[in-house]
């Protein structure tokens, strides 16, 4: 009886909360009409006859952008003063959103300034660490954004407003995202995922904007350091996520499914079901200038299957951009899809994951060890071949996710042998080390008995060793079947396998002037 009514009394207070949210909405979107027809008539009395105006009088219908967010603005060091202004304005508390907006947009020289520092100010308010007056009631910018703190305001709200108050067309659009708790393969059936994000008309165009998810990504944000006891800084948050800031329709509909088809801002607007099928991304993943060169990618990867043959793998690639492709890292996880475990009778799921990069693509080659469902999470990090080998944690962050599902299996899959985790074959010795393959160049070596892998040195390279590994086996017993040699620039190495099977071989070196540090 005590759980019934504190269902009922959970129920009524959010019942309460959407009435008070829908109500809100309501009167911003009144207020916001009314601003935007004064702006235009302070705009009309500046207005020489026969002179075209530069912004809309009326908001236009919705159409796919003429340029790309780069066609604007190619990085975003180039809103550097911009920010700078909103993080100024982010340090003090203003009374109304008149005086905001002027602190604000006074400055700005273009609509795209000033919705850029209208989303800079909204992402640099760290809400969890905010105090406020519990007088922050009314029309004021604190009291919003103490009701988003406590749910009962939105972001997508605040945004509308202050965009009315310095005379941008802004909209709120509702649907469903990709957000927090989804996992590739579940349907958009009732309202779990439902979200609101806008869109506001600047650079000739609908653009969108999600001040939200601008600031809900980061994991240890940067805060400003502490000088002793709380001050309005520690409140302040100057990282941010710049790809949802007028982010490109095309990219946009991977994570976001407007309910007007119309506002996807797409030549040719998607189904609902078409949305569910694309790769869950995340903005990583964009942000690394990454993409699928296979259009039969999709969220949910069948293991491959004929008539006859039930194979259980499934491959994975995705595409890097030439200048990314000597910094960029690649890891992955792979666990049952319904649980978090992460092995498979005693042997752990990664080592049936083959991961190896050839040319600009990384590719993972999923075998499925039993039928069902499993879960794929690839993650990415740019760095440096100097930082790798520093031998420092690195931080790999998710760029996409898929759900691999076996629906039979006929072939007993076997796991890789256990060398050192990750990226397969000889392209990591290349970018990390300079050593060319001669040989051999992909992941995968069909072999007899006796095999010589050859590779070539671009710098010099000392203390060579490798080793094999065969499921079953102990590594020392194995050692004798693998050696190298040295002539000049050509490093070989040669091994006589003891019988037929799958093995795995990892090569180690150093630079001369480096210490010792595997490849």
């Amino acid at each position: 009886m005590l759980m019934h009514i504190r269902d009922f009394i959970k129920d009524y207070i959010n019942f309460i909360n959407s009435l008070h949210i829908a109500a809100t909405a309501a009167l911003v979107e009144k207020h916001s009409k009314e601003m935007m027809c004064l702006i235009q008539d302070k705009r009309s009395e500046h207005i020489i006859d026969g002179e075209p105006t530069q912004y809309p009088a009326q908001p236009p219908p919705p159409l796919p952008p003429p340029q790309t967010k780069l066609d604007i603005y190619v990085h975003p060091d180039e809103f550097a003063e911009v920010d700078r202004l909103a993080i100024q304005v982010a340090q003090e508390d203003q009374k109304t959103f008149t005086d905001l907006v002027r602190m604000l947009v006074g400055q700005c020289s273009s609509d795209v300034e000033k919705a850029r520092t209208i989303f800079r100010w909204i992402t640099v308010k760290n809400l969890n660490s905010m105090t406020f007056d519990e007088s922050a009631h009314g029309d004021t910018p604190m009291a919003l954004l103490r009701g988003i703190k406590y749910g009962t305001e939105s972001y997508h709200v605040l945004f509308k407003r202050l965009c009315s108050y310095a005379g941008l067309h802004c909209v709120v659009i509702k649907g469903y995202s990709k957000s927090a708790g989804y996992q590739p393969g579940i349907r958009f059936e009732d309202n779990r995922f439902r979200n609101s994000w806008n869109a506001v008309y600047v650079a000739g165009a609908w653009r969108f904007v999600q001040c939200n998810w601008g600031a809900r990504h980061l994991v240890n944000a940067k805060e400003v350091p502490k000088t002793g006891g709380k001050s309005k800084n520690d409140s302040l948050r100057y990282e941010y996520d710049d790809h949802y800031f007028l982010t490109d329709p095309k990219e946009f509909i991977y994570e976001f499914f407007p309910l007007q088809p119309e506002w996807q801002l797409l030549k040719s607007p998607i189904s609902l079901q078409e949305f569910e099928e694309l790769p869950f991304v995340r903005s990583l993943f964009f942000r690394y200038g990454l993409f699928f060169p296979d259009e039969f990618t999709k969220a949910v990867m069948y293991t491959d299957s004929t008539a006859t043959s039930f194979a259980g793998a499934a491959t994975i690639r995705i595409g890097m951009p030439q200048d990314m492709q000597s910094s960029l890292i690649f890891h992955y996880n792979l666990k049952l899809y319904d649980s978090d475990k992460d092995v498979f009778d005693n042997t752990s799921l990664k080592r049936f994951v083959m991961q190896s990069v050839v040319g600009n693509l990384v590719a993972f080659r999923v075998h499925a060890p039993c039928s069902g469902a499993l879960l794929l999470d690839i993650f990415a990090n740019a760095v440096t071949p100097r930082e790798y080998l520093t031998g420092e944690p690195m931080k790999f962050k998710s760029v996409c996710k898929f759900k691999i599902v076996c629906e039979d299996l006929h072939t007993v899959m076997v796991p890789l042998p256990d060398c050192a985790s990750g990226e397969w074959g000889p392209v990591k010795a290349t970018r990390l080390f300079g050593l060319e393959p001669v040989t051999h160049q992909d992941a995968l070596i069909f072999a007899g008995r006796d095999l010589d892998l050859q590779f070539r040195m671009t710098r010099p390279l000392t203390d060579f060793m490798a080793t094999l590994h065969r499921n079953g086996y102990e590594e020392k017993k194995l050692s004798k079947y693998v050696s190298h040699k040295v002539t000049g620039d050509v490093v070989n190495f040669t091994l006589s396998f003891p019988e037929e099977g799958q093995y795995g071989m990892d090569i180690y070196t150093r630079e001369v002037s480096t210490p010792d540090i595997g490849g």
